[in-house]
């Protein structure tokens, strides 16, 4: 990303209120997940939400909270997996109080996926979803956050949104823009004047 980019991107979310919903969104998910191994990321039997769950866990670290790092919740794991990577589907049948359930979609939710959501929160799970505006999903979920076709930003740059929200320190307005800004200078060099 280069400087002009980079100042793009700002100007372009700024008035969007993207920026406030993605740390809306971020602070429910934060305050939902309780215990270490309580966040479950699931995604769809095309999509595994590796990225979010990747910089969910770097924030978890960064920010000393270890209920903040995720289970990523895969559909086939492959037998000898390493034990972060081999948690399946059964690990929704047992969400319960406690417990936390992301549901990461680019496209609708599958029937199979629905089901097993609602179970989750028939048993106590709290639902949040990042979508692309499934209706069927935002029902069953207890927050939701739509990246609809036409949004400002990519679904890819609305995850990076929500993850670094989650691990800010503070609930301070104005952080989650001067930390974007930050991350953006060091990726492409500060905004020439």
């Amino acid at each position: 990303m280069n400087a002009e980019q980079v100042a793009a991107l700002r100007m372009l979310l700024a008035p969007t209120g993207w920026l406030d919903r993605a740390a809306e969104f971020a602070r429910i998910l934060r305050g939902s997940a309780r215990t270490p191994g309580g966040l479950l990321l699931v995604g769809t039997p095309r999509h595994e939400p590796w990225h979010f769950a990747a910089h969910l866990d770097d924030e978890s670290r960064l920010a000393g909270l270890p209920r903040l790092a995720p289970t990523l919740v895969r559909w086939n794991p492959p037998p000898g997996a390493p034990a972060h990577l081999s948690v399946g589907l059964a690990r929704l049948a047992d969400a319960g109080r406690g417990d936390s359930l992301v549901v990461v979609s680019p496209q609708a939710a599958p029937d199979g996926l629905l089901e097993r959501v609602c179970d989750a929160r028939n048993g106590g799970a709290t639902i949040l979803a990042l979508d692309r505006g499934d209706a069927r999903l935002a029902d069953v979920a207890h927050e939701a956050l739509a990246v609809a076709p036409g949004a400002p930003l990519t679904f890819d740059a609305a995850q990076h949104l929500v993850s670094a929200a989650a691990g800010e320190r503070s609930e301070r307005p104005g952080r989650l823009r001067a930390r974007l800004a930050r991350l953006l200078d060091t990726v492409s060099g500060p905004v020439s004047p």
